[in-house]
């Protein structure tokens, strides 16, 4: 009998030791959570012009090369004489020609001789490479660049009008088409009066306007 007692009473310690140990809290110390990584916002995109359909980089063509993470390789360009511009890390590359989006691609594989997955942009901030030319009895002769859409009787008000002693229905404009010269004859004043507008061409670079 004093057997059996004994036995109850080390079985309820033990039971209550292991109920203890179970509710007793962790006190393994909590792991931080990784920081997170910062983020990287984009470059800003300097303002550039509206390019025309079928616009190719030209020679005097200002330009902004961009490069995501690597400021110090961005630059601000102007499209040499022989149709290069000079970069950091890749000096001399050829832009003449090409359009600003297969410029950023040959850039890009320049780049990824010195760079890991670089993100390059091109910003086009200046067209001075379409360029037309009007000469003769006019207030303001000389070259203008072709930014956009552009007529006869427009680049003529650019260039601030014909002077008065002028042949006015006599202007030519000199155009080069498949290799060849052709002249396109203009009366001002048939366009000033509504009439023959069709002859108020749109100008494509390297057109020439002659005012007699």
């Amino acid at each position: 009998m004093e057997n059996a007692r004994i036995f109850a009473l080390c079985f309820a310690l033990s039971a209550g030791s292991t109920e203890a140990f179970a509710q007793a809290p962790d006190t393994a110390p909590a792991q931080p959570a990784p920081a997170a990584r910062p983020a990287v916002a984009p470059p800003v995109l300097p303002a550039g012009v509206t390019t025309p359909p079928g616009y190719v980089i030209g020679p005097d063509d200002q330009l902004a090369v961009i490069y995501w993470r690597e400021k110090d390789l961005s630059a601000d360009v102007v499209v040499r004489p022989d149709g290069l511009i000079s970069l950091p890390l890749l000096n001399d590359v050829v832009a003449a020609g090409l359009t600003p989006e297969q410029l950023r691609v040959t850039i890009t594989k320049g780049a990824t001789k010195f760079l890991e997955d670089p993100t390059v942009s091109v910003v086009v901030k200046a067209i001075n490479s379409r360029k037309v030319f009007i000469t003769g009895m006019i207030a303001k002769p000389g070259p203008y660049p072709l930014a956009g859409p552009t007529t006869v009787l427009q680049l003529i008000a650019t260039a601030g009008g014909v002077a008065e002693y002028a042949d006015k229905k006599k202007i030519v404009i000199v155009r080069q088409e498949n290799g060849k010269e052709i002249t396109l004859r203009f009366n001002y004043k048939d366009v000033m009066k509504g009439k023959n507008l069709a002859q108020n061409i749109e100008m494509k670079p390297g057109d020439s306007v002659i005012v007699p």
